[in-house]
């Protein structure tokens, strides 16, 4: 599994929008800047969030995008299932995958599957906060 770069940089985005603040709304403009990321690639991965829920929007003078919950109240897995097409190790655990004919006997899928909810047990207890204020050294 690998996390593309829509992925890192919806990270850095939340990231940043959590460090604002939480009830104003913050331009793309301003956040492209800061992160040092193109924004017409940014306004590409907002869009996805904020169509799963993530952010809230507003055009025109004096809009932008804002968090709409806590930031500890976002995990990292959360967002990230937002960008990534699929975040499973193998193709036999992707939702709506066929059924393996091999699944009954299969000597490595319990490996695939302990694997896959170590990536999710690991992302979803990392929130936005955790990001936001530097403590990944702590908790990690």
């Amino acid at each position: 599994m690998m996390i593309s770069t829509k992925g890192r940089y919806a990270l850095r985005m939340m990231a940043d929008l959590a460090e604002q603040e939480p009830d104003k709304y913050t331009p793309l403009k301003d956040i492209a800047v800061r992160q040092e990321i193109s924004q017409k690639y940014l306004e590409s991965i907002m869009t996805m969030l904020s169509k799963r829920g993530l952010v809230d929007s507003l055009h025109g003078k004096g809009g932008g995008y804002r968090l709409n919950k806590a930031p500890e109240d976002y995990s990292v897995v959360e967002i990230l299932r937002v960008t990534e097409t699929s975040m499973v190790p193998v193709t036999c655990l992707q939702e709506g995958a066929e059924p393996c004919s091999r699944a009954d006997f299969c000597k490595t899928l319990p490996m695939w599957k302990k694997f896959n909810e170590i990536i999710d047990d690991y992302f979803g207890n990392i929130s936005l906060a955790d990001i936001a204020q530097g403590k990944l050294s702590e908790i990690l």
